[in-house]
């Protein structure tokens, strides 16, 4: 049951099942202002160049406008609900549209005072864009106690919701999924039909150009990036009257390494939940499509690439979600990963040539030199798979091209050692390589600037090798650069033996 006649949008999103964090106010509070500087980011890469007049888009918030850039206010019509009353004339020039005068027959209700969620920029432009309206809020309506953006975009459909539990404790909580933000369209929909008709019969045409289509995966990849780049900055000081370098106001004061830290690791772990779900739809529609029987080579050779894409970045969301899970974990729950004995030989004959391809696609050799017979060893068959393919590609995309990658499983006491070590061009003996530039991303990520790659730092990886019974140790070589060594325990009750070709 709902808490009013009308759904709020926290309650769409929490009986969908989106992603939720619920921690304290100020850490959910965090979360609001770093998503929504994310998404300002998107909108800027993502929207065509500014054309007069041409709406490219829909935007529908609370309590007040959040975007200031010209680029957005003149590419996106903005509607704003809230629930204060206000005297229209105190913040003069404001536009208030003729329909919405005329439909609601008395004084509008807005406000500006005291909203978290607007920027300095726009506290100091009061006068709204053209495409602005201000929509009334019912008093005992639970979404007034709600900050909300909902993104309808041809490229995108986004919600972000800022909204306190009846425990007195916030939540934020967001959406890619089409279907939920249809809902929360929904719902607020049904408050604009209750104000105002005439404009109800207008969005809901416009949010119907905006077809409910999952979004582009690379899209969401880029969404998380600028995340995490807003993770990474620290959020100074604000000074008087300066002006905002995120589209949002930063913290009055900086949180402590630890609290900043736990945020950040809570927030990678919801944002990789919610990246796999597109992606786990495109990959399932494809591969229906791939069942047809009347697809020309060309379509069933793209189809393939949509589906190995696919099924690489589910991979690494996987894998980024784990390593948060351990770091949001308590040490017993860390170590109660499902470990058995396994057959290290089939997960190589699966891993390998997924290794061959990332190697060629790169100009780069990869050499494998394998016993005839591999012993059993103990570790989690899923998570070892998907953490020596992180680990593989980490090294590939680091080598310069011509270089090749040898991978070498030698026996070690009671424990199998699997050994990556690169090297470069044997014509070449004086080259020496320069090891990749980067740069920490929060408490997990790193990220490479030359090759835009984000991925897990060295200690986040050696965690993950911890959970799943194994040990990671990386030495640094001035000729041939990073040396992966992985040590994987035996079965106890393994007689088999190592024999060398």
């Amino acid at each position: 049951m709902y808490e009013w006649i009308l759904p709020s949008l926290r309650e769409v999103l929490a009986y969908s099942q989106s992603t939720m964090a619920e921690c304290s106010s100020a850490k959910a509070e965090q979360q609001w202002r770093i998503s929504l500087a994310a998404t300002e980011h998107l909108l800027l890469k993502t929207l065509a160049p500014t054309t007069p007049h041409i709406t490219q888009g829909l935007v529908l918030t609370a309590p007040a406008p959040l975007f200031s850039q010209p680029k957005l206010t003149q590419s996106l019509q903005t509607v704003t609900f809230t629930a204060k009353p206000f005297n229209p004339l105190a913040l003069m020039p404001f536009h208030i549209s003729p329909a919405m005068v005329q439909s609601a027959g008395k004084e509008v209700m807005c406000t500006l005072e005291n909203s978290p969620g607007m920027t300095d920029c726009a506290y100091a432009h009061t006068q709204i864009n053209p495409e602005e309206s201000i929509l009334p809020l019912l008093p005992a309506d639970p979404l007034g106690s709600e900050q909300f953006c909902l993104v309808f975009t041809e490229k995108f459909r986004l919600v972000l919701v800022l909204s306190e539990h009846i425990s007195s404790k916030k939540e934020f909580l967001f959406s890619f999924e089409p279907e939920v933000v249809q809902q929360a369209w929904h719902a607020l929909g049904a408050r604009v039909i209750l104000t105002n008709p005439d404009l109800f019969a207008e969005l809901d045409v416009l949010v119907q150009q905006y077809s409910p289509v999952v979004a582009d995966y690379q899209t969401i990849i880029q969404f998380s990036q600028l995340l995490l780049q807003e993770l990474a900055e620290p959020e100074p000081d604000k000074a008087v009257h300066s002006p905002p370098i995120s589209p949002l106001p930063h913290i009055p004061t900086s949180p402590s390494p630890k609290l900043s830290s736990r945020s950040d690791v809570e927030l990678l772990q919801a944002f990789a939940h919610e990246v796999r779900t597109p992606l786990a739809t495109i990959r399932t529609l494809t591969r229906l499509l791939l069942k047809r029987r009347d697809l020309s080579i060309p379509v069933i050779n793209r189809l393939e690439v949509i589906d190995h894409e696919c099924t690489e970045q589910i991979d690494r969301m996987e894998l980024l979600f784990k390593a948060a899970e351990l770091e949001t974990c308590s040490a017993a729950k860390s170590a109660n990963t499902q470990l058995t004995p396994m057959s290290l030989d089939q997960v190589l004959q699966q891993s390998i040539p997924r290794w061959q391809q990332a190697a060629t696609r790169r100009n780069l050799t990869l050499d494998v030199a394998l016993p005839q017979q591999l012993p059993t060893v103990v570790s989690n068959p899923a998570m070892l798979d998907r953490v020596l393919t992180g680990l593989m590609e980490n090294l590939t995309r680091s080598l310069p091209p011509g270089s090749s990658i040898q991978v070498q499983v030698i026996p070690a006491g009671d424990q199998l050692k699997l050994q990556l070590s690169p090297q470069l061009d044997c014509q070449d003996t004086t080259r020496t390589t320069t090891l990749p530039i980067r740069k920490s991303l929060g408490q997990l990520l790193m990220f490479q600037p030359e090759t835009g790659t984000i991925s897990l730092n060295i200690a986040a990886t050696k965690h993950l090798f911890q959970a799943i019974g194994g040990k990671l140790i990386v030495r640094q070589n001035r000729q041939y650069g990073e040396v992966l060594t992985i040590f994987l325990p035996l079965e106890v009750n393994s007689k088999q033996k190592l024999k060398v070709t």
